[in-house]
């Protein structure tokens, strides 16, 4: 059995927005602290607990991305949605829902991951930023518009797009802070419910996030990102997407004849995309599931050709 975890760290604050959907704040002890003082916007830190009810699974550890501005000091917070149907005998959020404030925990040493803006393309890139999150995919892109704001405060942030798809609007968690930035600061934020019929009382959009790139309505998507007609390509704007599969998977094939390149190095292969194009698509994943089924030739034939006809648009 593995050695268990030494707890560093203390849950200081929990807000469960449903039965399944919560907010952790989490405060690393002094020396800990000490080394997470310094990240960036988009990365991810690692939770684990022990299985002290059930010792013989040992402890647990899972990367989630950081809500928090590497501005804002004190605790790290992470938006966090339990899974009803693991695939672990050892899932991480059975053994957070059962811990509260003053429980204590394990934080690994360092913060890291590359789905940031300095390590896609660049700080300062002006172009839209048209972030499509799922659920709690949500947290790396609240962290990209607190950064922009405390680091400029009175920033225009309009150069940033949030779509956000949840089953419900109750699990549109962050909605009022990003409403707040949205009414304040110019921030471009549109949320979606997929199952509208069990909330009749939601007036917002409805259908999966990925929905807004449907053909049918990419020129509203457009409009509302004060963009012309045909003008949701690479040369305008670029595209980051956190959630599961399915989200990444579609967005990505429903945005390849306007031209954006992904910039995971297995779908460039598979798309014969050239070393020296560069990438207009990044994307975080939850699940190991591949978003596109490479070895499916007849989808990938149809892909190939549909981006040469949208980079030649650009051209």
């Amino acid at each position: 059995m593995a050695k268990p975890l030494q707890y560093n760290s203390t849950l200081i604050g929990r807000e469960d927005l449903t039965s399944s959907l919560s907010i952790f704040k989490v405060q690393p002890d002094a020396e800990l602290a000490a080394g997470l003082a310094t990240f960036l916007p988009g990365q991810y830190g690692v939770l684990g607990l022990n299985n002290e009810a059930n010792p013989d699974l040992g402890s647990v550890r899972r990367p989630m991305s950081i809500v928090n501005a590497p501005e804002e000091k004190g605790a790290l917070e992470f938006y966090v949605r339990y899974v009803g149907h693991p695939e672990s005998d050892n899932p991480l959020t059975h053994l957070l829902w059962k811990i509260g404030e003053g429980d204590r925990m394990f934080l690994g040493p360092k913060i890291t991951g590359k789905f940031t803006l300095e390590d896609t393309v660049g700080s300062e890139d002006r172009r839209l930023k048209i972030c499509v999150a799922a659920g709690t995919g949500l947290a790396p892109f609240t962290s990209f518009v607190r950064s922009a704001l405390l680091r400029e405060p009175g920033r225009d942030l309009s150069e940033f797009v949030i779509l956000h798809g949840a089953s419900y609007p109750a699990d549109l968690g962050y909605v009022d802070e990003l409403n707040g930035l949205r009414d304040q600061h110019g921030l471009r934020y549109f949320g979606s419910v997929s199952r509208p019929k069990e909330t009749p009382d939601w007036t917002g959009d409805v259908g999966r996030v990925e929905d807004y790139f449907l053909p049918e309505r990419l020129a509203e998507l457009e409009q509302r990102c004060g963009l012309a007609d045909g003008e949701l390509t690479p040369a305008r704007a670029t595209i980051f997407i956190c959630g599961l599969q399915g989200t990444i998977g579609k967005t990505l094939t429903r945005l390849i004849p306007r031209g954006f390149v992904p910039e995971n190095r297995k779908l460039r292969r598979a798309l014969e995309v050239e070393k020296e194009q560069a990438a207009s698509l990044f994307f975080e994943q939850y699940d190991t599931t591949p978003v596109i089924d490479v070895k499916d030739e007849e989808l990938m034939v149809t892909l190939r050709q549909q981006l040469r006809e949208g980079l030649s648009a650009l051209a």
